[in-house]
Parts: structure tokens; C-alpha cells; sequence
């Protein structure tokens, strides 16, 4: 008679509670859809050699998961420091608290705060200046904030739309926001190669579904083609975005 207590139900809740923050943190790439089926054949494998208790099939497999494991290392480790990072840094010292959703913001966003980004966003938008805005938010992204120029100053609609205009030498490279400051200009970020993006979307899209996928900044992004404004966020691209939802996503961070 299999006999299942408290300990075994602690066992299962943790296991599901790793695999569900994992999820979270390859949701950001392309990485996700090989999590996946990871999943599905560690269940196949369980079935096999725990379950139906067929020796030669699961001798085999334990041969693969063995093998397998040190590839995982290769291919996942930029999840694998990502997560690790995300352990690491102090905004995230309660991973089981921010899992539950019971976790409290440190510093909430106010109106004041984003105000001139959305009004900057909406005059682009409406000029068809091409922008790229990065939002940080736990994770540091002092080495991209290094690749550009750096600006240390307060968040301020006109000096964003300078910076954009046209003719500005850093108008090409991305802007970062860091604690409520415009850290750096013309920044280099790093891009996505995912196949489901749309190929009417430039490198400024790219760029910022790169950096959500590498951390978990937020990305706007203002087309130059069609004055659209879209935004990248946990690994996802949301186009046409309004602005209501640019300020209730912005007010988020």
C-alpha cells in the first residue's frame, strides 16, 4: 500500500515551485519551447523506468538523462546564470514571496514618473520619430548602459525627444531608465532572433525583444515607419500598443 504523507506533499510543492519559476524565466526565449519537451520526456522517462518498470528502456534512458544533463548545462547557460542572477540580486531575495504575488513593491511607480515618457512616446508617435526606451528593473544592465553614452539625468519629455530627434548622433541606439533616471543614450542592445517576429518590424523591435528576453527590463519601442508604439515585456512583443496601456504597463514597473 503506497502510503502518502505531508513530506511527500512539501516534496511535490517544491518540485512544481522550481519548475513553475523556471518556466517564468525561459518565457522570456525562444529557450521555452525546449523546456518544454524536456519536461514531456523526463515524464516519459518516469513512466517507463519508475512506473512500467521496463528494464531495457530504462537503462537507456537513464544512459541519455545522464548524458543529457551535461548538454543542458551548454544549452541553457544563459537561463542557468539568468536564474541565478535573478536568486542573487536583493531585489529578489524573496523568490517564494514574489512567486505567491504577495510581495511587496519596494519603490511604487508614480504618475509624475511616467508621465514624460508616455507624452514623449505620443509626439513621437505622431511625428514618426523612431525610439527605443529601456526601462530597468531588478536585473542591472550596466554593461549595456556602458556601451553607450552616458547621461545621468531626470526623466524630462523634452530632453527624450531630443535625444530621438532625427538628426541627433544618438537617436539610432537604445535610451535606458534607471532609477527613475535616464541613465545612458545610443546604447547597444542585444537582438532577438525569434522566428515569430513579423518582418515589418525593424532592428529597433528586435532589439528591445532582445533585451526583455536577456533580462526582465521593459521595452518601448516607436516606429519610424508607422508611429506605432510597441512594447516588449517578459520575453513578449505587444504591438499597437495605446496609450492606456502603455501607462498601465509603465506603471507596473
Amino acid at each position: 500500500m503506497i502510503q502518502f504523507g505531508i513530506k511527500d506533499m512539501i516534496d511535490i510543492l517544491l518540485v512544481a515551485f522550481m519548475l513553475y519559476y523556471m518556466y517564468k524565466l525561459m518565457k522570456r526565449s525562444s529557450a521555452v519551447n525546449i523546456f518544454s519537451g524536456i519536461i514531456v520526456f523526463l515524464i516519459v522517462w518516469i513512466i517507463f523506468s519508475q512506473i512500467f518498470n521496463l528494464k531495457l528502456m530504462g537503462t537507456m534512458l537513464n544512459y541519455v538523462v545522464n548524458i543529457g544533463a551535461l548538454a543542458l548545462v551548454v544549452l541553457f547557460q544563459e537561463e542557468i546564470r539568468r536564474f541565478l542572477s535573478s536568486i542573487g540580486t536583493s531585489g529578489r531575495k524573496h523568490v517564494l514571496l514574489d512567486f505567491l504575488h504577495i510581495r511587496k513593491q519596494d519603490k511604487k511607480t508614480t504618475h509624475e514618473d511616467i508621465m514624460p515618457i508616455i507624452l514623449a512616446c505620443i509626439n513621437m508617435s505622431r511625428q514618426r520619430t523612431g525610439a527605443l526606451i529601456v526601462i530597468q528593473r531588478n536585473e542591472a544592465l550596466t554593461e549595456y548602459i556602458n556601451s553607450g553614452d552616458v547621461i545621468d539625468a531626470n526623466i524630462s519629455q523634452r530632453l527624450i525627444e531630443n535625444i530621438f530627434f532625427k538628426n541627433s548622433p544618438l537617436h539610432d541606439g537604445a535610451m535606458i531608465v534607471r532609477n527613475k533616471r535616464i541613465a545612458a543614450a545610443g546604447c547597444i542592445l542585444p537582438v532577438s532572433h525569434n522566428v515569430d517576429i513579423p518582418r515589418s518590424f525593424g532592428l529597433r523591435h528586435r532589439s528591445a525583444l532582445g533585451i526583455a528576453e536577456k533580462s526582465d527590463a521593459l521595452a518601448i519601442v516607436v516606429s519610424e515607419e508607422t508611429g506605432a508604439i510597441s512594447v516588449a515585456n517578459e520575453g513578449v512583443l505587444y504591438s499597437d500598443v495605446s496609450t492606456d496601456k502603455l501607462e498601465v504597463m509603465l506603471s507596473q514597473v
